[in-house]
């Protein structure tokens, strides 16, 4: 008598697809917009992948959903899936889709936005979502592809690459300067109103360590925002420690003591791995690093020196 060994069922590769949505959405409901389905098909279609694979993909986190090692292993599959897909039109190199970044304000404005709209237009159908936030590299990068941080990251499984210096210096506006003087040397800053970053939320150790130029002075202003540092200077709030690239493209700014006050801060790209496998994320770091090597001399305050 012969026996059979039943095959166990394979996963749906529609179930894998589904799986990788939610794995760079980090939730059910963008997923299911992104795939034209409702969240709770969302859910049905990773109960039925996990039944296929004998455990559990994804795993609930603070920030979305999170991918379990059992996922991160299904995922490679799924790009697999996708890869195949996307082959089947060799003829139409147009891309689609939606590109996530959590970026600093100043970098999302001045770097990521010409960048993508140098993207679309070649690839129209390509978007960009934008997350502005001043922090430290995520351990877990749920609903985003990319991070884009001031200072060295820190991060396991993931990739992070140095994109470029910037230059933070002391300006203040013309009329603020007229009506207090102009300060002789920085040991003249002494108790003199500061516009920069709220001390106590500042989770960024770069950009703390770059208060050591104004030590002594008094916070007159503070902001997470750095638009608002550079609205509020331009306003005669007090001296402002900006970044170059913003503030000297304005003219009632004066930059002091340029030579004493310069504070050099790294931007770093951090990545899930999965996600430069995917052709619009590599066309916008495409994009993002031809747009820094444009700006270079605004980033480090070089063209308003030159001037």
């Amino acid at each position: 008598m012969s026996t059979t060994t039943l095959r166990p069922p394979r996963p749906n590769p529609d179930d894998l697809l589904v799986l990788l949505a939610v794995s760079r959405t980090g939730r059910y409901t963008a997923a299911g917009a992104e795939l034209g389905v409702n969240h709770t098909t969302i859910a049905r279609r990773i109960t039925a992948l996990e039944s296929a694979l004998g455990g559990r993909v994804l795993a609930r986190g603070a920030d979305g959903w999170m991918l379990t090692a059992l996922g991160e292993h299904a995922i490679a599959a799924a790009e697999g899936v996708e890869r195949a897909l996307d082959g089947l039109s060799p003829e139409d190199p147009r891309l689609a889709g939606v590109v996530r970044l959590s970026a600093t304000d100043g970098f999302s404005g001045f770097i990521a936005s010409p960048a993508i709209v140098a993207v679309r237009r070649k690839h129209p159908d390509v978007s960009l979502e934008i997350v502005a936030a001043q922090r430290r590299a995520a351990q877990h990068r749920m609903g985003v592809d990319l991070e884009v941080v001031v200072g060295t990251p820190h991060v396991h499984r993931a990739e992070a690459v140095h994109l470029a210096d910037y230059a933070l210096g002391l300006y203040a506006s013309r009329s603020f300067l007229e009506r207090h003087g102009t300060p002789r040397s920085p040991a003249d800053l002494e108790g003199a109103p500061l516009v920069y970053f709220i001390e106590s939320m500042l989770q960024v150790d770069a950009l703390d360590e770059a208060r050591r130029s104004t030590q002594g002075m008094i916070d007159a202003v503070s902001s997470t925002n750095v638009y608002v540092h550079v609205d509020a200077t331009r306003a005669g709030a007090g001296f402002g420690l900006l970044p170059a690239f913003l503030a000297d493209g304005h003219d009632d700014l004066e930059r002091l003591f340029a030579d004493e006050i310069d504070e050099r801060l790294p931007y770093w790209l951090v990545c899930r791995p999965e996600a430069l496998t995917q052709p619009v994320v590599l066309a916008f770091i495409e994009a993002l690093r031809t747009r820094i090597a444009d700006v270079t001399d605004e980033l480090l305050g070089r063209s308003a020196r030159a001037a």
